[in-house]
């Protein structure tokens, strides 16, 4: 009872919250072959779905962006400050293309000195 009563409360909390809300798979957002318009995905669907498909999605990006550059590095913790930077964005500007939010944090990055 006494460990049942926390999490009870726990889960009341959390359902009358109106800021929590489910998260969206990915999947959701493919076509009947499974592929997903990258060009056209929203924030919203980035700020919206889980974690790990947030980390596969922006991973894909970035290796996108690297390829259209003719890059062939990956630095993780540079691509993870990224990341939260890009769904820190995505979140206050769900109505956006994901490729636009990427677009804004890459040219605040070279503005301040960080791409070389």
């Amino acid at each position: 009872m006494r460990v049942t009563l926390p999490i009870v409360t726990t889960v009341l909390v959390l359902a009358a919250n109106p800021n929590v809300k489910a998260q969206t798979d990915l999947s959701a957002y493919a076509d009947p072959n499974g592929y997903i318009d990258v060009q056209t995905l929203t924030c919203a669907a980035l700020a919206g779905t889980w974690q790990g498909d947030a980390d596969r999605l922006t991973t894909w990006y970035s290796g996108w962006y690297n390829g259209l550059a003719k890059k062939h590095y990956f630095n993780i913790a540079r691509s993870k400050e990224l990341e939260h930077e890009v769904i820190v964005y995505c979140k206050a500007n769900p109505q956006i293309r994901i490729i636009e939010a990427i677009d804004v944090m890459l040219k605040q990055e070279r503005f301040s000195g960080g791409f070389k």
